[in-house]
């Protein structure tokens, strides 16, 4: 059975209390209610549960839903999450205002059970055909793998974790030697076969936390959370050993193929927690080509990393740093201002 996180934001006990035992018997999969009761938990809670579902009250003390959903739709991560406005007033005012911003329905109280239940079971369905296309989007349909445009963004994730949090990351680009030669000689057909295999051994290597995708043409990247630049290296060594213990056969030959490995950590930066993405494949990269020049089917790891500009000073997160303007609500920076 399907299982939905839902998180209910309002200042009423009673209406959580309700809406609870209204949806425990939901007949569209396993519905899990999780409760806030002001905005700034709601903010919190959909930002750390992302979950399938917001029912948000539009009057509450301080902040009110409406502002809410502004702040949440200008998030990245929550985005995306579907909101339905659960409200007192039914001025079509208020429910143009909500629509405006984002949410997908608008219910008035008091609310016909039958009928919470079939718009909470439409938005459900949209949000996992929404979740069904981001997937099928960030795939490399040869390989199975995650594809360049996840990469992007999960390197930014962890890379805003690094800066954030002062935690650790590292990043390996792995390159198929002589790949062109064996396009060339035995067709492409059988190069994709061989890509097809190499992504095998990553997918069966790596954990689930790692993120292994296509790079590009015969490279491979993997994002490797919460490991240093030794954990990196032997991970690198492990993926370089499996590699060279493919076996292939084609037109009656026997063959096996290598892999070169650059191999790169926010721990070579001085300064990780001002580290881009860029700077950060830059350093792999070249690493990559050293190992490639210097020889092929070995690993290599990058060498420091300079993430500031000449002149420009690091600074390490303060322990307020989850308060700052990048990463508090819409509304806290706009009062900044």
């Amino acid at each position: 059975m399907t299982s939905f996180q839902v998180l209910i934001v309002d200042d009423c006990p009673l209406v959580h209390r309700l809406l609870e035992a209204l949806l425990t018997s939901f007949d569209g999969g396993k519905l899990v209610c999780h409760h806030a009761f002001d905005a700034e938990q709601g903010f919190w809670f959909a930002k750390r549960l992302r979950p399938d579902l917001i029912l948000l009250d539009v009057a509450m003390p301080r902040i009110s839903g409406f502002e809410l959903c502004k702040a949440l739709k200008h998030e990245a991560h929550t985005a995306q999450i579907p909101i339905i406005f659960i409200s007192g007033e039914a001025d079509s005012t208020d429910k143009v205002q909500g629509l405006d911003l984002g949410a997908i329905d608008y219910i008035t109280k008091p609310f016909d059970h039958a009928e919470l239940r079939a718009r909470v079971r439409a938005a459900l369905r949209t949000k996992r055909l929404i979740d069904l296309l981001d997937a099928t989007a960030q795939v490399d349909a040869l390989t199975g793998l995650r594809n360049r445009s996840y990469f992007n963004t999960r390197l930014d994730e962890e890379l805003s974790a690094v800066h954030r949090f002062g935690r650790v990351v590292s990043l390996l680009l792995l390159d198929i030697d002589h790949f062109k030669k064996c396009n060339d000689d035995y067709g492409h057909l059988f190069g994709d076969n061989v890509l097809q295999q190499v992504a095998e051994v990553l997918k069966h290597t790596l954990r689930e936390v790692d993120a292994a995708c296509r790079y590009g043409g015969e490279e491979f990247a993997v994002i490797l959370p919460e490991t240093g630049l030794a954990g990196a290296l032997l991970v690198a060594e492990r993926l370089r050993l499996a590699v060279a213990e493919l076996e292939f056969t084609c037109h009656h030959r026997r063959f096996t193929v290598t892999a070169s490995c650059g191999v790169s950590s926010t721990e070579l930066c001085a300064c990780s927690q001002q580290l881009k993405a860029r700077e950060f494949i830059q350093a792999t990269d070249e690493a990559l080509y050293r190992a490639k020049t210097a020889g092929r089917n070995r690993v290599e790891q990058a060498a420091e990393i300079s993430a500031l500009s000449e002149g420009a000073a690091c600074t390490l997160p303060s322990p307020a740093s989850l308060n700052d303007s990048e990463t508090a609500p819409i509304w806290q920076q706009e009062a900044a201002h």
